[in-house]
């Protein structure tokens, strides 16, 4: 079963380089996914469908907002581990978005 993963940052945009590492090791190890960035504002309109989220660590002060709105959803929410984000590290990302996905 397809889990549908979206990263959200402020502008969706260092999100991305991480998304191509997370899909990477989707690919790698057979999990199909679909992964996408988008900015904070955006969230709502994106959480159809979506099995969980993930913050970028430079927008956790956004979490009790964005997860306000996941909650009202049903989605989980939490912020990507900072060493993981700064290595770009998209197996531990995926992995963590895995574990706590619905």
């Amino acid at each position: 079963m397809m889990k549908k993963i979206i990263l959200c940052c402020m502008a969706g945009m260092s999100t991305s380089m991480l998304v191509k590492k997370m899909q990477q090791a989707a690919d790698e190890a057979n999990i199909d996914c679909d992964i996408n960035a988008v900015s904070a504002d955006q969230i709502k309109s994106n959480l159809n469908g979506t099995d969980v989220v993930l913050l970028g660590p430079q927008i956790k002060y956004k979490l009790p907002e964005i997860k306000k709105i996941c909650d009202e959803m049903n989605v989980p929410c939490d912020v990507i581990n900072m060493l993981d984000y700064g290595a770009m590290n998209g197996k531990k990302v995926l992995d963590f978005a895995i574990t706590i996905s619905k």
